[in-house]
């Protein structure tokens, strides 16, 4: 009898993708292949990311930790190489862990020499990972593979990812209108959708661990046509905003220094505003289009019934919305993000097609591929895995809140330390969001209470509302006892005494 072969997991991100944005969801951007995965497996619609921006996120998904544990709060504050992650531990069960993308993991100085060249960029391999084809922010291989098909990469990426010039009809529109240089089928979602392709197809039945890291939508907002035009900027959600950025930064002191950073500051122009929602979401729609392909390859080869399929992202996009552009602060839109999680195994049948409204986190995702693996999972981490919510009803000890937090020091220039009169340390928030009540705690500065029931724009502040003081002091205390429960573990569970060392989970 033959030996059944192992099975494979596929993980696939994207970057900046906010949690609303499926049209399983009723948003008007089309994913009909997303769609058609989450009709297949389970769709989570209250999942968050443990912190913001790419690295710090990344290193939650990664290693199943809270940012206050594995401490890399910014891109280029180094993750610490005791963690272990879920690449390494996959590698100790006998995989190969494929990279197609990036991790943005900055690494350890105290492992390397001080001139290692690693040391001038963020954007670093996680460990365990085989890097088959690394594409970093500069998409050097990308680019190698377009100057061979004939186009100028003399510029480099920023040259690459200019709109095309003189295209009729764009001076009706905002700038992110025009098409990219390139053709859809050279774009830099398609070429590492090939590479991965390829790959399988050299891999034939041999068992994979594969995580695709997609950069889109991230920006810069340039799509290839047709994906440029699909939506019109007319018709795109309206941005949930005040009259303007004054009025929006009086609610808080890290907003108002936020808003007068002009890397995170909407532009002033509504056709602007809308034109950037339009072209972020015919990015989305693009890399629907080619997740279709991975999807549909697994089916042609027989592997989607023996492979694992989970489909996320690092974290959201602001688009303008309370005036902020990326992904910062403590807002939904930048924390918020899809979740579809695809288990082939009978157990999951009767939940195909269903949707899990209780509170998932990042955390969760190293536990549940490490559970499903039938792997130990490691003490360090804080998350559960969702096997559970994937077979069966959601445990009655289950959580009924998420938390997130942003660490917004700046070791190199301290603006917001010197903006705001904080220490380097006290450069941080955590949020707890529940489901009516969102409170925002912020180390050396006032916090923030909203009710999302009444309120789910998160305009008004209720903090120092003495109606609501009983409701921020409960608040803090479930945050403090949060914080206090999921410290960090590693030997806590471990004893040395008569009779040796002991040990329970």
């Amino acid at each position: 009898m033959d030996t059944p072969l192992r099975p494979n997991v596929l993980l696939i991100t994207a970057d900046q993708w906010r949690g609303e944005c499926l049209s399983a969801l009723g948003h008007m951007v089309q994913t009909p292949n997303l769609d058609a995965l989450a009709a297949d497996g389970v769709l989570f619609t209250r999942h968050f990311t443990q912190t913001a921006p790419c690295g710090p996120s990344r290193a939650s998904l990664h290693t199943g930790m809270y940012l206050m544990n594995h401490r890399s709060g910014t891109n280029g504050t180094p993750l610490d190489a005791r963690h272990t992650n879920i690449a390494l531990e996959a590698r100790r069960l006998g995989y190969d862990p494929f990279l197609f993308g990036y991790t943005d993991t900055s690494l350890d100085p105290r492992t390397t020499s001080p001139d290692d060249p690693r040391l001038s960029t963020y954007e670093g391999l996680m460990a365990g990972f085989n890097p088959v084809c690394n594409l970093p922010e500069n998409q050097g291989r990308w680019l190698k593979w377009l100057e061979a098909r004939g186009h100028d990469v003399s510029g480099g990426h920023h040259a690459v990812f200019r709109h095309a010039e003189n295209y009729p009809g764009a001076e009706d529109k905002g700038p992110s209108f025009p098409p990219a240089r390139y053709s859809a089928a050279e774009s830099d979602t398609a070429f590492l959708t090939d590479e991965v392709l390829a790959h399988w197809r050299w891999l034939g039945e041999t068992p994979w661990f594969t995580h695709v890291s997609f950069l889109r939508p991230h920006p810069p907002w340039v799509a290839p046509a047709p994906y440029h035009a699909m939506y019109d900027a007319d018709a795109v959600p309206a941005v949930v905003a005040k009259a303007n950025p004054d009025q929006e930064g009086d609610q808080h002191p890290w907003l108002a220094y936020q808003l007068k950073r002009p890397a995170f500051r909407a532009p002033e122009s509504e056709r602007t505003r809308r034109q950037f929602r339009a072209t972020y979401m015919g990015l989305m729609s693009e890399v629907d289009a080619h997740i279709g392909r991975l999807v549909a390859h697994l089916r042609a080869t027989g592997q989607y019934d023996r492979t694992l399929i989970i489909f996320t992202t690092d974290h959201g996009e602001q688009l303008g919305d309370h005036w902020l552009m990326g992904k910062s602060g403590y807002f939904d839109q930048s924390f918020h993000i899809p979740l579809i999680i695809r288990d082939p195994a009978a157990e999951a049948d009767h939940k195909r097609g269903q949707r899990v409204e209780a509170f998932t986190e990042h955390v969760d995702l190293m536990p549940t591929m490490l559970d499903w693996l039938g792997a130990e999972i490691p003490l360090q981490c804080d998350g559960h895995s969702l096997l559970p919510l994937l077979h069966g009803p959601v445990p009655a000890s289950w959580r009924t809140e998420a938390h997130w937090e942003y660490d917004f020091r700046d070791v190199r220039r301290g603006a917001p330390e010197a903006a705001l009169g904080l220490s380097m340390d006290q450069c941080t928030l955590a949020v707890q969001r529940g489901q009516r009540y969102k409170y925002v705690h912020f180390c050396g500065l006032p916090p923030l209470l909203f009710d999302l029931e009444k309120d789910p724009g998160e305009f008004h502040n209720l903090a120092d509302d003495p109606a609501h003081a009983g409701i921020v002091l409960a608040c803090a205390s479930r945050m403090l006892s949060w914080r206090m429960e999921n410290a960090e573990r590693t030997l806590t569970h471990h004893h040395l005494g008569k009779g040796g060392l002991a040990f329970r989970r």
